[in-house]
């Protein structure tokens, strides 16, 4: 059976990491600090702005780089990188202000630096976000031939009154997960493994199934929710939002939980794209590893009041947005629960 952590990724101590930082970085606090680590983006009230707070996040695409490598195809990561950073700061409630990125590589390439802004530039179009800045480092000796790391930060804005943080979440709330298109920016390290090790596949392979190349099926854009969240916090209560990433379901939507509250979540009440099918059959994935590791299907989770549930999706639906009814909220310790 394949695991992330045989692919090189253990979660486990990523979580370890972070335990252990949140001290050293609380240390730091001022009082215009809201919330605390763990959040999907940082909150600070704007100085001289009563009720106005300033979101923020930082992130990379992860090794979805080496495919966009392997495919010779770099005008769409930068993309995908805003629109993950965008959800993070939509969790909260948070419209985009400006975006900054971050190019290594080891021997610079004017063409491939524009073919990734080129698609960052795409990015905050669409998520309506201004590209403002950013840092292009050529570092030879660290990067090999041909390889290169892309990160950005976002930086977004709320009224206090407005921020969304699951504190109002309630035993009798339903979730409603907004599908996924693929594995958007997660658990490419595992995916990679199976398919390009296990099998033996390359980017211009069909992909098992018939689902295009195997380099189109891995490059699928990670998507920004932000006209669905629109559309639902129009037609009611929305009382806290999860995006879908490395973790999987469980790993973030505990993160909005409020104490004395946990989810569950009904495996089968979504449907699930061939791409994850595929990589656990031919993988040999468990159920709770494949949950752990990659969305599933699910890539983005909101939880509302169950009086609101029908009207948020009948508004959603009547815009052209999937939503899947997938949990409920029930007392309990922090945690989520697959039954």
């Amino acid at each position: 059976m394949s695991r992330y952590e045989e692919a090189g990724v253990n979660i486990r101590a990523g979580e370890e990491a972070v335990a252990r930082i949140k001290e050293l970085c609380r240390s730091t606090f001022g009082p215009g600090v809201v919330g605390d680590i763990g959040a999907f983006a940082g909150a600070f009230r704007v100085p001289g702005a009563p009720g106005q707070i300033l979101l923020s996040s930082i992130d990379g695409v992860g090794t979805k780089i080496k495919v966009a490598i392997a495919c010779d195809r770099h005008d769409t990561i930068g993309a995908d990188l805003v629109r993950h950073s965008a959800n993070d700061i939509l969790v909260h409630g948070g419209a985009p202000l400006f975006f900054l990125d971050y190019i290594a590589m080891g021997v610079l390439s004017t063409e491939r630096v524009e073919q990734l802004v080129t698609g960052l530039a795409a990015g905050c179009r669409e998520t309506g976000c201004a590209l403002i800045g950013g840092e292009t480092a050529e570092m030879p000796g660290l990067y090999a031939a041909g390889d290169y790391d892309l990160a950005g930060a976002i930086v977004g804005m709320v009224a206090e009154r407005e921020i969304v943080d699951g504190s109002g979440i309630r035993p009798g709330d339903r979730i409603l997960a907004l599908p996924s298109v693929g594995l958007h920016t997660n658990g490419y390290s595992l995916a990679r493994a199976i398919l390009f090790e296990t099998l033996r596949l390359g980017v211009n392979d069909p992909f098992p199934g018939g689902d295009g190349t195997v380099g189109d099926v891995l490059l699928r854009p990670h998507p920004y929710y932000g006209p669905a969240v629109a559309v639902a916090r129009s037609a009611g209560a929305v009382r806290g939002m999860a995006h879908v990433t490395g973790g999987g379901i469980a790993g973030n939507l505990v993160r909005v939980l409020p104490k004395g509250t946990a989810a569950e979540i009904r495996t089968g009440s979504w449907p699930v794209p061939p791409v994850f099918r595929v990589l656990r059959e031919v993988g040999s994935v468990g159920e709770a590893e494949a949950l752990d590791v990659w969305n599933m299907g699910a890539g983005y989770l909101l939880v509302v009041p169950r009086e609101d549930t029908e009207s948020i999706e009948r508004a959603l639906d009547k815009a052209g947005h999937a939503a899947h009814r997938v949990g409920e909220i029930v007392s309990g310790e922090r945690a989520v629960r697959f039954v």
